[in-house]
């Protein structure tokens, strides 16, 4: 009996000592380091010498010219030129990928992280406006769906759109159009935007409730892209224009 209660004893500590352990921070601090000037003192200068030649690569090909933007196009809401020519090559790019008349486009305001300002167009700036891996994605929803978006849009103040317009009243969506028809509740409506907002992501929801979804596996940088070298080759500069779509 003794015996037993050991071996009892004994498992019950190695059952104790293996379990995972829990646990908590209970205090943290930190501390602010501006890189500047007043830290090149205590730069590592034998790693900035073995990183010289590969920055000076990658800034050859990220300062190449791809085109001129005719005037300064910033992102903000309820409209801009920079939201509005985003969502318009986004409408463009799936139009022609999936070779059939997409209704919209909707790009979120947060996703367009710097302005092009007027002048050159460098690679480096469209990487800037881009960071992420994001690709071309199509979904199609019911238009009361559509109409539940846009009334979100309508509370945030705006987001970038492309084939719709909208009038913000009293913080609701009024007088809602897709194309050249009022908006039809019960129709299937097919919309361009990125995979991050078809997720739902942004508090979209309503993106991530779809009927059906087309992955185009086109790089929403590569097509910002490739829109750019298009329309330098046709002699063209990049511009955008505020139409009303969202007021």
């Amino acid at each position: 009996m003794q015996i037993k209660l050991i071996i009892l004893y004994v498992l019950a500590l190695t059952f104790v000592a293996c379990s995972p352990k829990t646990w908590q921070i209970t205090d943290s601090s930190s501390t602010r380091i501006a890189l500047g000037a007043s830290t090149q003192s205590i730069a590592d200068t034998s790693y900035i010498s073995y990183l010289k030649p590969f920055k000076q690569t990658v800034d050859k090909e990220m300062n190449v010219v791809i085109g001129e933007a005719a005037e300064t196009m910033r992102g903000h809401a309820p409209e801009s030129l920079l939201s509005n020519f985003s969502a318009d090559v986004y409408r463009q790019a799936a139009s022609e990928a999936l070779r059939q008349q997409i209704d919209i486009a909707i790009v979120n305001l947060g996703g367009l992280r710097t302005q092009i300002p007027a002048g050159t167009i460098t690679l480096r700036k469209v990487f800037e406006l881009m960071p992420f891996e994001n690709e071309l994605v199509v979904v199609w929803i019911k238009g009361d769906k559509l109409n539940d978006l846009l009334q979100f849009f309508a509370k945030v103040g705006g987001e970038g759109v492309s084939g719709l317009h909208m009038v913000i009243e009293n913080g609701k969506a009024v007088d809602i159009s897709i194309g050249d028809n009022p908006l039809d509740v019960n129709m299937l409506y097919s919309i361009a935007t990125n995979d991050y907002l078809a997720g739902g992501n942004d508090k979209m929801y309503q993106l991530a409730m779809y009927e059906k979804r087309v992955n185009t596996s086109i790089k929403v940088r590569n097509m910002l892209l490739q829109y750019i070298k298009n329309e330098t080759q046709m002699g063209r500069k990049i511009q955008s224009k505020l139409d009303g779509r969202i007021r």
